[in-house]
């Protein structure tokens, strides 16, 4: 009985976590600081050797 309430504690609390994630929009605004940090590289005004 202890493993069945301990598998429910867990499904309970990644349903309750990936409610939170949507609720709060958590993973656009980790897109948006991932972004800003990639951005900051500049990949796109790199010199390039050869150009495709």
């Amino acid at each position: 009985m202890n493993i069945v309430l301990i598998i429910l504690a867990i499904v309970l609390g990644l349903f309750v976590l990936t409610f939170a994630i949507y609720w709060f929009n958590l993973d656009m605004k980790l897109v948006r600081v991932v972004y800003d940090w990639l951005w900051k590289h500049h990949y796109d005004t790199m010199k390039r050797d050869k150009k495709l």
